[in-house]
């Protein structure tokens, strides 16, 4: 195999990740979304705060998104890799249940993995009302 193609299919196997992730954001799924990352696995959903460790934690952050987020829809831009690591864009719009109003976030996901799972995830986002 080249290093060309090896790059290509690492990439691919990370839009793949990013995919379920934004996929089980969508459908409001926090037990797949937990599921994209190792058991030990880190998500830092913002740089102010502490990082959340281990699958029960990202499960916890994410339960309350069906109630509070309607019409989602994610969607990623290029993958830049380096090795085990990746980088991507991200853009999400939502309807907030309780307002009514329209949101978009809009950020980058920096990813590091191990054997086909994100082992820590660190999301920069903006989020506006539209």
């Amino acid at each position: 195999m080249t290093e060309h193609s090896d790059w290509k299919e690492l990439r691919s196997g990370y839009a793949e990740l990013i995919a379920a992730f934004g996929k089980a954001w969508e459908q409001g799924k926090p037990d797949e979304i937990a599921g994209v990352f190792t058991d030990d696995g880190v998500f830092s959903p913002n740089p102010l705060e502490p990082p959340l460790r281990g699958k029960a934690a990202i499960r916890v952050y994410w339960k309350d998104a069906p109630r509070e987020q309607a019409e989602v829809s994610f969607r990623f831009g290029e993958i830049f890799v380096a090795g085990p690591w990746f980088a991507t864009e991200i853009k999400c719009t939502f309807r907030r249940r309780r307002t009514g109003k329209m949101m978009d976030v809009r950020g980058a996901l920096f990813c590091e993995t191990i054997d086909g799972k994100i082992a820590e995830m660190r999301m920069y986002w903006h989020r506006t009302e539209r």
